[in-house]
């Protein structure tokens, strides 16, 4: 495998004439940038196709000239995996891929191109009296070519599973330029590899993910919420499991949040009307989807007194409308919002089997306060495991002054993770941002198998170079 080559003029040329005239566009500086400021690309050329053909003419060009493609959906992501920092590469954007191709309400499937926004497949879903149940913060400007490339989690995960077990098959273009026709409607399909389960997760490192058929599910009658304080992360693990008990698969969400959480929400103006006096340790955000026949109001009261009288709940709201439920919901939403605002040291998305999690959340806490006064808020979908621990500084000090620890931080935080057989990317993925932690902390076999498999497919490297891969 060679250099590879930046985009010039000449092949600008070679590409313009093979393509209809609006699809190369202006590059913006949107498209050089992600939103945690670490990486920043160094320009290109911005292709914008309409249909699964431009892109496979696009990465065809690209293959013969060994230029380099960074795939872009909605710009979202936190590993940096969107922008290319060392090379003028061609930015191929899927936003005008935007079409719902079809809705089979019967099979509970949709079929969605890559560009078409979380949101709007939430919607269409929804007009066909069915839930797409994939939800993000992000939802209202991610695309689902994005979240299936990340095999994005999100807070619907314990019930429903991520992006990639809600994709029934893809349609993609790979390395090479060939489509794969892959956009079957099938639950059981043992004809050979599984190229969907690949590409789901692949970061656009093996092709281009250009429509999906997605899962639907029937939507519950009914819902509700509660938010509940706990005494610390133990206590929410027996809560989980006394719900679990109570109503099986019931329970669409279960969000473990820390109190930092909810003082940094007040202390930014984030955190209006909270649902306590006193802002407790650990809460827990429960919500559930019931059939027509369950009251979850009366489900939830009586899953708290169970929770109270064994000494695990400890005070507890019921939301009465969907008003208050929203209320709730954006306490949850905004905790990243408000810890932008606060600025962290360092913020990592971990995963670890749910027994662990108690035991790793003391440990780390113990060996961040050795490096100096900082706090932590833990918080995320404690239902499967997945964790959002970030580090801040104590208040009067900023990020900056703890920037020499950077470092240490992450190998404290990531070291415990990984003793604990957890894993340091739960549902952020890879990207360029930890492309040395898979090296340090990932199985040689494993990491073997999957060069090997980038290499077969992709033996020029030119699908987002520096991405998984260092």
């Amino acid at each position: 495998m060679g250099e590879l080559n930046s985009v010039d003029d000449a092949f600008e040329a070679r590409l313009r004439a093979a393509l209809p005239d609006d699809v190369i566009r202006p590059l913006t500086p949107a498209y050089l940038e992600e939103p945690r400021g670490l990486f920043h690309g160094r320009g290109g050329l911005l292709v914008a196709p309409s249909t699964t053909e431009e892109v496979a003419t696009t990465i065809r060009a690209c293959a013969t000239a060994r230029v380099p493609v960074v795939p872009y959906g909605g710009g979202t992501g936190l590993v940096g995996g969107q922008v290319m920092p060392v090379a003028r590469a061609v930015i191929l954007s899927l936003e005008r891929l935007t079409r719902i191709r079809a809705v089979h309400p019967s099979e509970n499937v949709l079929v969605a191109e890559a560009g078409v926004v979380l949101a709007d497949v939430q919607a269409a879903a929804a007009t066909a009296d069915r839930l797409f149940p994939l939800s993000l913060a992000s939802e209202g400007s991610c695309r689902i070519g994005g979240c299936l490339s990340t095999n994005a989690g999100g807070v619907n995960v314990l019930r429903y599973g991520t992006a990639r077990d809600l994709c029934l098959g893809v349609e993609a273009v790979l390395p090479d330029g060939s489509v794969h026709h892959g956009l079957k409607r099938l639950r059981k399909d043992n004809t050979g590899f599984d190229l969907r389960g690949l590409l789901c997760g692949a970061e656009g490192t093996l092709g281009v993910i250009t429509a999906a058929s997605l899962r639907m599910y029937p939507r519950p009658a009914q819902t509700g919420t509660a938010m509940v304080s706990v005494r610390d992360p133990q206590a929410a693990l027996d809560l989980l499991a006394m719900a679990q008990a109570q109503l099986g698969q019931g329970i669409s969400a279960f969000e473990l949040i820390k109190g930092t959480g909810l003082k940094f929400l007040s202390a930014t103006g984030f955190g209006h009307n909270l649902p306590f006096q006193a802002i407790p340790n650990w809460s827990v955000l429960i919500e559930l989807g019931l059939g027509p026949s369950q009251d979850p109001e009366a489900e939830l009261a009586a899953l708290f007194d169970t929770a109270h009288s064994a000494g695990v709940a400890q005070d507890g709201i019921i939301a009465q409308s969907i008003r208050q439920r929203d209320a709730l919901w954006k306490l949850r939403e905004d905790i990243p919002w408000a810890n932008k605002a606060i600025g962290s040291i360092s913020s990592h998305d971990i995963s670890l089997p749910l027994s662990a999690i108690p035991t790793f959340l003391q440990d780390a806490d113990k060996a961040l306060a050795a490096l100096g006064p900082v706090r932590v808020n833990a918080f995320g979908h404690l239902g499967d495991g997945n964790l959002h621990y970030n580090v801040f500084p104590p208040e009067g000090q900023t990020a900056d002054d703890f920037a020499p620890l950077r470092q240490r931080v992450r190998d404290i935080v990531y070291g415990l993770v990984h003793q604990a057989d957890g894993s340091f990317s739960a549902e952020h993925g890879v990207g360029r941002l930890k492309a040395h932690e898979l090296r340090r902390y990932g199985d040689p076999a494993r990491l073997s198998a999957m060069r090997r498999i980038k290499d077969a497919l992709d033996p020029q490297g030119i699908m987002n170079p520096g991405v998984i891969f260092e």
